[in-house]
């Protein structure tokens, strides 16, 4: 039998899903992969295949000790960190993190996010969107409406695929496909369960029976279904076989075909889960380069625990090297492959922190500024948008949306957030952005 284990996740519509392949129910018709993995893309909208990459930071990092330093402010402000320059004249970064400074040409920083909640989520993060007043079904993430929109690249990957684990603070997993379905919600391959996707002791033959029997299953279920629910299944199913026999989302993510000089230069992070996140594991930036590269359109990755209560600046020490190293390679490796036009990198958390360190030496929550850096995608690098005043506590120059970060990623894709709409669950079509958000034209002119 073929399976891909992982964990069960309960689903805003109430559906119940495994994120597991499973080849033996498949013949006898079973909902398992098919229905995970739909591609039911609108025609007209491929324009090629471009991708985006989403480095989700939870817990908040403090953007005044790592993008956003504040040298004039008193010391209880500014902290223990010094600032350094970077390949852009007149801007500089935080001094632990040297590599980001030399590729500062590659990538741009926004001070001035202004929009986010007090709310240790990745809703936000993931959907643009605040979580109140959501239409019936839920706003979906960006890479559902992705997977919607756009369908798969190549059968055999899926558009939307999540590394981030399963973390122990679970609104940190708390965005879905909401109306967008269940079925283009991000595909969460296990690290463990990567030897379990070949066919083992199942021919080609008897894997195209299976097709066969289960095509005829699905043509009976959707006669006899008066709700609609069963239509699109072939395409779903494609996919699904389509993943089963072949080898290239098996390949993108086994790291042994890499050269070894590579491997060092991402490095290996840190394993350990510290607080109630994820662990900072280098060789995910390394994963979903290679995903993008076989032809997933949107991968996410969960990095680290940035909620410093306590101890800020010693956390910051040990955490945002490793940070430094993994973001850094990245980049340089989009770009010495030339993917960096065709490739878009997000970087974020949810909110930004107090200006005022607190008694505990650490800052807490402050979702009236907030960074994020960007970068490939064709998008204009190499600057700064936005500014916050001189204790970092409220953006004073260029306020931005969340809503308007995710419409430029969007045109990076070819999808045009004044035209391309997706009907929610009862039927009304709802734009893939908050009213008023347009791409930035700092960024894509």
């Amino acid at each position: 039998m073929l399976t891909l284990p992982g964990q069960a996740s309960t689903f805003c519509d109430g559906v119940s899903r495994r994120n597991f392949l499973r080849i033996g129910a498949l013949g006898m018709g079973g909902l398992t992969l098919p229905q995970l993995l739909k591609a039911e893309a609108d025609s007209g909208l491929r324009s090629g295949h471009k991708a985006v990459i989403m480095i989700y930071l939870p817990g908040g990092p403090p953007h005044q000790d790592t993008f956003d330093l504040k040298h004039e402010a008193p010391a209880e402000i500014r902290g223990e960190f010094k600032s350094i320059p970077t390949s852009v004249p007149g801007t500089r970064i935080c001094e632990h993190l040297p590599r980001m400074a030399k590729l500062a040409d590659q990538y741009t920083i926004i001070r001035s996010i202004s929009d986010a909640v007090d709310d240790h989520s990745d809703f936000m993060c993931q959907t643009g969107r605040r979580k109140g007043n959501q239409p019936p079904g839920g706003w979906p993430t960006f890479g559902a409406c992705v997977s919607r929109v756009l369908g798969p690249a190549d059968p055999a990957v899926p558009a939307f695929i999540g590394l981030e684990p399963r973390m122990q603070h679970r609104p940190y997993n708390a965005a879905n496909a909401g109306y967008a379905g269940v079925s283009h919600d991000a595909f969460r391959p296990a690290a463990d369960a990567k030897s379990d996707m070949v066919l083992n002791g199942i021919s080609a033959d008897r894997l195209s029976d299976r097709r066969s029997l289960l095509a005829a299953f699905d043509r009976f279920r959707r006669d006899v279904d008066s709700s609609g629910l069963m239509a699109g299944l072939d395409g779903f199913n494609q996919q699904a076989f389509g993943m089963l026999t072949s080898s290239r989302l098996l390949a993108a993510l086994d790291l042994k075909s890499e050269d070894p000089r590579l491997l060092e230069r991402y490095g290996k992070g840190d394993a350990k889960v510290h607080g109630d996140a994820a662990p900072m594991l280098n060789e995910q930036f390394l994963v979903a380069r290679r995903l993008v590269e076989a032809g997933a359109r949107f991968v996410t990755v969960a990095y680290g625990f940035w909620d410093y209560h306590g101890n800020n600046f010693g956390n910051a020490r040990n955490d945002l090297p490793l940070l430094d190293q993994g973001v850094s390679a990245l980049l340089e490796d989009l770009k010495q492959r030339g993917l960096d036009k065709d490739v878009s990198v997000v970087m974020w958390g949810e909110f930004g922190r107090s200006p005022t360190v607190n008694k505990d030496g650490g800052r807490d929550h402050w979702p009236r500024a907030n960074c994020a850096v960007l970068a490939g995608g064709g998008m204009k690098v190499g600057q700064v948008i936005g500014a916050t005043d001189r204790l970092g506590g409220e953006p004073n120059e260029r306020p931005v949306q969340f809503g308007e970060v995710f419409a430029t990623l969007y045109q990076n894709l070819g999808i045009d957030v004044n035209k391309v709409t997706l009907p929610d669950l009862t039927g009304r079509p709802q734009y893939l952005v908050p009213d008023g958000c347009q791409p930035m034209k700092e960024l894509v002119g």
